[in-house]
Order: C-alpha cells, then structure tokens, then sequence
C-alpha cells in the first residue's frame, strides 16, 4: 500500500481522471457500444446489454454486444418495441458465457413491457417513495427495485436473475452501477452520456470489479478483501470527500490505473 496524505491522493486521483476521461478512452471500452447510436432509447437498450455482457475480455464484450445489435438490425429501439414472433427466431442460439438466448428472450420482453409504458429505462431505475435521504440507502433502494421490477412477471426464468444482480444479495451490483455511471454522469469530456436527469450524479456507487479494487487498496482508500457491496459503498464514501457531488468520475483513474497499468 502506498501511503499518500488525502491533498496527495486527491491530486493522484484528479489527474488520473482528466488522462482517461477522454474519448479515446471509448474505442476500447464497452460504453463505445451505446456510443454507436444518436437517439436516446437507442443508447439505453444497447448500452444495458453491453453492460450486462460486460464481464471478461473488453474485445470480446464489444464484438458480443455489437453481434446482437446486428441481429436486431442495428435499430435496438424499433426492434424492442415493434418485434414480433418472427423477428425473435433471428436471436436463437445467441450466447455470451453463461448468458443464453432464454435470458435474451425473457430481457426483450420486459423491456418491450416497460417501452409500451414509458419512453425511458430511466424509469425502472425511480423509487416510488424516495423517501431516503441517505444517497447509499437510495442506491440499494433503486438497484434493488430495478431487480424486482425485471423480474416481476410471473414467467420470469430463475437462471436469467443471476445477470441483473442486486445489493439485497450482497452483490457489488458492479455492471449496473457502470450502466448508471453512463446514462446519469455528464461532463464536458465527451465519454458519458448524461441522458438521465432524474438520478442525481452525487447518488452513484462506484462500480467495483477486482481491478478497482486492487488499486483501491494499493492506494490506502479500502481495505476489503471482496468485492461486494459493503465494499463498493465504502470505496464511494472515500471518494465522495474529494468530490460529493460526482464521486464516480474516479472510476476513469482506479480502472485506468488497474487495467491500462500505466504508472502514477
């Protein structure tokens, strides 16, 4: 562990963020999947399969992500909300690891459920009551309701709930986290999208993967052994006292500086 006063590692963490959050960050990365579309559903639907395809080899997450969206005619939103019966044969036998054309099947349906309702996933993501004013309570609150919202029907396949985790299981919930960090953050860097108005920035949780987390520890900020949620909460409040308001942006330098091995 390297031992930097908080100025010290403020500066560390700022400069690491302004060098990855670029958009030659995107060519690599999975977000240059939603980035390959202009309208707004567009970007939500394909950047929520290239989140949760994203675990594994960033080539083969993109290829994965990019075959799917062919299969759809590159129009995910058309397709969500207009496909019929033969426009889902298209889809059988796509798989990705353990994800299935069964998961594919059930994820298309609620999706189609939820566009005839709403113009925007932002609002599987809203709380009802949003009573809490604890921005990590509001977190599990809202990532747990998404969990049950997508798996509210009564046909809902159990083997798909494993790819929409949820904090009530303890996960790290480190792929939606990153889908949040996508549709809500908004800068001046080009990278994330900030489509989402009704999420507020400061409320996101870093997505913890195990790269993140050995930077994390390496630099003093946690000293968690896993990677669940008690851990991603307390990496964000460390981060939150360099920036409350949009303490996610550090996810650019800690996975950066995990992935990309450049020395800092």
């Amino acid at each position: 562990m390297f031992e930097h006063s908080l100025p010290e590692l403020e500066t560390l963490l700022n400069k690491a963020h302004i060098y990855y959050n670029q958009p030659a960050f995107i060519a690599a990365d999975p977000i240059s999947v939603p980035h390959m579309f202009k309208k707004s559903a567009d970007i939500e639907i394909a950047g929520l399969f290239a989140a949760i395809f994203a675990w594994g080899q960033r080539p083969t997450i993109i290829a994965k992500s990019k075959e799917l969206l062919a299969r759809m005619d590159n129009d995910p939103a058309d397709f969500v909300r207009n496909h019929g019966e033969k426009d889902l044969q298209r889809l059988l036998g796509f798989v990705h690891r353990t994800f299935n054309d069964t998961d594919l099947l059930y994820l298309l349906d609620f999706l189609k459920r939820h566009y005839q309702k709403y113009d925007s996933l932002e609002d599987a993501f809203l709380l009802v009551e949003p009573a809490e004013t604890n921005p990590d309570r509001r977190a599990f609150q809202r990532l747990a309701h998404f969990h049950e919202l997508v798996f509210g029907a009564a046909y809902a396949p159990e083997r798909t709930r494993k790819h929409i985790a949820s904090p009530a299981r303890g996960s790290s919930c480190k792929r939606l986290n990153m889908y949040l960090r996508w549709m809500v953050r908004q800068d001046d860097r080009g990278v994330d999208f900030g489509l989402w108005k009704r999420i507020s920035p400061s409320e996101l949780i870093m997505p913890m993967d195990l790269h993140v987390q050995r930077v994390g520890t390496r630099l003093g900020l946690m000293t968690e052994e896993r990677s669940d949620w008690k851990a991603a909460i307390r990496l964000t409040e460390k981060l939150r006292a360099f920036d409350p308001a949009d303490p996610v942006k550090y996810d650019f330098a800690l996975f950066g500086m995990g992935v990309l091995e450049k020395e800092w």
